[in-house]
């Protein structure tokens, strides 16, 4: 299945502060897993959102409705899980 990408603004902002090496690296794993959620994407047990993506030390916090990826936040591992 092809899913559509929607980033909310925390998600944005933290893309920004990135170094760029890092933050293209996230957005390859990222259109990576738009096509049947390839990666090392997994479900997240009583945690809003209901998935991440790990992408070395930073996890991609989505979740999924209907067609769409709504990412809502991009976090170091230390900070995702709080």
């Amino acid at each position: 299945m092809h899913y559509a990408l929607y980033f909310l603004e925390d998600a944005k902002t933290s893309m920004k502060r990135m170094s760029p090496d890092v933050s293209r690296r996230i957005l390859k794993k990222i259109e990576r897993m738009r096509y049947d959620l390839a990666g090392d994407v997994k479900r997240l047990k009583a945690f809003v959102p209901n998935y991440r993506l790990r992408v070395g030390d930073w996890r991609v916090l989505f979740e999924v409705e209907s067609d769409t990826i709504v990412v809502h936040e991009i976090k170091h591992r230390s900070e995702a899980y709080e």
